[in-house]
């Protein structure tokens, strides 16, 4: 038993000095990406293909339990020292950091999207973002279609077809399988209360959807969460993937939904940067039925969300983002915007 003991904690010692070296390492974060990543995903995202739940979603749910249940077990026994006890909840935990970073969290590490591309990045001018604004807007007006349905199998084969064309040029690896297996979120009426509408679930390679997702809302969050499995991590650059992803579509559904995605974003950004009158001006050329349908939308998911809840989640995300070298925290999903100046300037050019 303690020979085996050993052996145990000297392969986690190992495993935990590659995890970090390769976070140190910008060569080592790069061939991990570049080379490991793909192999592992398409071998646990396979194995995930198998099971129609969401298995990391069980996973995390019972290690969560495990780890609170099995002090109070072990001390009703009375046979195990508080000692024992936690360092047996410090070394499982652990394990699971490890399994983490080496599943998917090491993409924390590799380049970024400018880096990976060779686009320049473009620093906001009051003439670069009105000329974006001004291209978007008319393009999110030209795009408008009701959206009554979600047709799961046509979103799945454009998101794979698209993916498969822009992966070599935009930076981002190519689907590890021809039918990614999208998987509804195990606790939705939770998820919704916490306001997230879709996640990546790193220890078994697949991702899931929250079951709450409106039409609109569902193409364009299909694309972000498929770009995480995809090895993005940032969120704003998911986010880049999936307009672009959709947008090029030729179904209108789902290109309307990847320019709709970013409207919240874009808005904030003019906010910011615009002078009142300059925004109400811009404001008012988005088609009526648009902004009724962002109003509709808010209203939608306001109605579900519990601020107590919410604010500790977001705030626990923020906290996780900056761990994992998201300086920006939260606030990185709106960076999507300076990621689509940037590459409608280098498309210019």
């Amino acid at each position: 038993m303690k020979r085996r003991l050993k052996i145990r904690h000297i392969i986690l010692g190992v495993l935990l000095l590659l995890v970090w070296t390769t976070q140190l390492s910008s060569v080592l974060a790069t061939f991990y990406s570049q080379t490991v990543y793909p192999f592992i995903s398409s071998i646990l995202s396979s194995f995930s293909n198998l099971f129609p739940f969401a298995i990391g979603d069980l996973f995390i749910f019972l290690s969560i339990t495990g780890v609170i249940v099995y002090p109070i077990y072990a001390r009703l026994r009375k046979k195990t020292s508080w000692k024992k006890i936690l360092l047996r909840d410090g070394e499982y935990l652990l394990w699971v950091y490890v399994w983490f970073y080496l599943a998917w969290g090491l993409n924390y590490s590799q380049k970024n999207f400018y880096q990976r591309t060779e686009i320049p990045y473009t620093a906001y001018t009051p003439e670069n973002f009105q000329e974006f604004v001004d291209d978007y807007i008319t393009q999110l007006n030209r795009s408008y279609t009701p959206i009554n349905s979600i047709n799961q199998d046509l979103i799945r084969k454009e998101a794979v077809r698209l993916y498969n064309q822009l992966g070599d040029s935009l930076g981002v690896h190519r689907p590890p399988h021809d039918h990614p297996r999208v998987k509804t979120m195990l606790f939705t009426p939770f998820i919704s209360m916490v306001g997230v509408t879709g996640s990546m679930g790193p220890f078994f390679c697949e991702f899931t959807l929250n079951g709450d997702l409106l039409p609109v809302n569902y193409p364009a969050t299909y694309t972000h969460e498929l770009a995480h499995l995809l090895g993005i991590t940032s969120e704003a650059e998911a986010n880049f993937y999936a307009y672009q992803v959709c947008t090029r579509s030729q179904a209108m559904g789902i290109r309307f939904s990847g320019y709709f995605s970013v409207l919240g974003h874009v808005l904030g950004n003019a906010k910011r940067l615009l002078s009142e009158e300059e925004y109400e001006k811009l404001f008012k050329r988005i088609r009526p039925e648009i902004i009724e349908l962002a109003k509709n939308n808010q209203a939608y998911w306001a109605a579900k969300y519990s601020p107590a809840v919410g604010a500790v989640q977001d705030w626990i995300y923020d906290l996780y983002l900056k761990g994992n070298k998201i300086e920006s925290g939260r606030q990185n999903y709106s960076e999507v915007v300076g990621l689509l100046i940037s590459y409608q300037e280098w498309k210019n050019k």
